[in-house]
């Protein structure tokens, strides 16, 4: 029994001391053992599923660019891993495919409004990184219906993307009310909202982020409006496959140190006079001090290229989807936790 006492003793001691950065042990793993990492390094190109066109998170624009929270977030993996925000090759996947895509490794990241659940985290065979927008679902009907609740919605038609969580949240939220309504079922973003359009349905039912998107498809923006009611949670991320935690890390701490950067308001514009700062925050944040890039197996100045090709998030919500954009979206939820919101990102330390 004393053996036993004092052996987990030492393995608590050596568990403390590794949470500490004090000690290492080659069970740690070693930091470029990263399949995923080598095959992008070696092809100097990082394949990105994004969804087939949704303007603010992903989408091409009159010259074929892709642009939008996701893309941008797909070029800052791109910085800290290849040194060069534009080697991407996007992939633009509809909801049924985006997941056979990931598992089979034609993509090595998913970014794709893509919303967190259990059975996706568990069953699939993937992990979500962390959430780079918290959204909810909503209905946009048209002004002329006279609707301005979700709860006079009994009997409605309702246009909605196949294999998404949209239709589980629409059957759940009718369901509870006592309502019926009649799905018209589209595989596409795009197909969804021309059949809104079109007339062949009364109601428009996705993330509320998605419906502000969609709106400005309308040949008259202006003849829809988004219902108030919010119906579900539903946290956007991006997606990688299991059994690569090195690849895993990365990518979850590109999006970290985004939301990081702009809290200790760190930017494309000022990084150059950042990097003399005094401030320890800022200096472990840019690989000036602290773990640097040796854990994650990229170089000490990952940081700094993402930040410098792509820039925090704060600045890419703003030119994307934010009041800088055409959706003018208000940042809600997905400010920084200071500032009111629930964005919040672990240390870097």
């Amino acid at each position: 029994m004393k053996k036993t006492v004092k052996l987990f003793s030492a393995s608590l001691i050596t568990s403390s001391l590794l949470m500490a950065g004090v000690v290492s042990t080659a069970y740690a793993g070693t930091p470029s053992d990263s399949a995923t990492l080598a095959k992008i390094q070696s092809a100097g190109i990082l394949k990105c599923g994004v969804s087939t066109g949704l303007p603010g998170f992903s989408s091409t624009d009159a010259k074929g660019k892709w642009e939008g929270i996701d893309v941008e977030f797909c070029r800052a993996v791109a910085s800290a891993v290849l040194e060069d925000a534009t080697k991407v090759q996007f992939i633009p996947l509809t909801a049924k495919e985006r997941f056979t895509a990931l598992q089979s490794g034609e993509i090595d990241v998913l970014s794709r409004n893509t919303t967190w659940t259990l059975q996706r985290d568990s069953a699939l065979g993937i992990n979500f990184v962390g959430v780079n927008y918290y959204d909810g679902q909503g209905f946009m009907v048209d002004k002329d219906l006279g609707v301005t609740s979700a709860k006079e919605l009994d009997g409605a038609s309702v246009c909605i993307q196949s294999g998404t969580t949209t239709e589980l949240n629409l059957a759940d939220y009718f369901r509870a009310n006592a309502m019926s309504f009649k799905p018209v079922v589209f595989d596409t973003s795009d197909q969804t909202v021309k059949g809104f359009e079109a007339g062949r349905c009364d109601v428009l039912t996705s993330d509320q982020s998605q419906l502000y998107s969609l709106r400005i498809k309308l040949a008259d923006p202006t003849s829809a409006v988004v219902l108030p009611e919010v119906i579900s949670k539903e946290p956007l991320g991006p997606v990688v496959r299991q059994g690569d935690d090195k690849w895993f890390n990365i990518v979850k701490w590109t999006l970290s140190l985004m939301v990081n950067a702009e809290e200790y308001g760190v930017s494309t514009q000022n990084i150059e006079t950042m990097m003399k700062s005094d401030d320890p925050n800022v200096r472990r944040l840019l690989g000036l001090d602290g773990p640097k890039g040796t854990g994650l197996g990229l170089s000490d100045d990952w940081s700094y290229q993402v930040i410098k090709q792509v820039g925090n998030y704060g600045e890419s919500f703003e030119r994307t989807v934010g009041t800088g954009s055409p959706l003018k979206i208000a940042r809600g939820l997905n400010a920084l936790w200071v500032d009111g919101g629930i964005m919040y990102a672990p240390p870097v330390r």
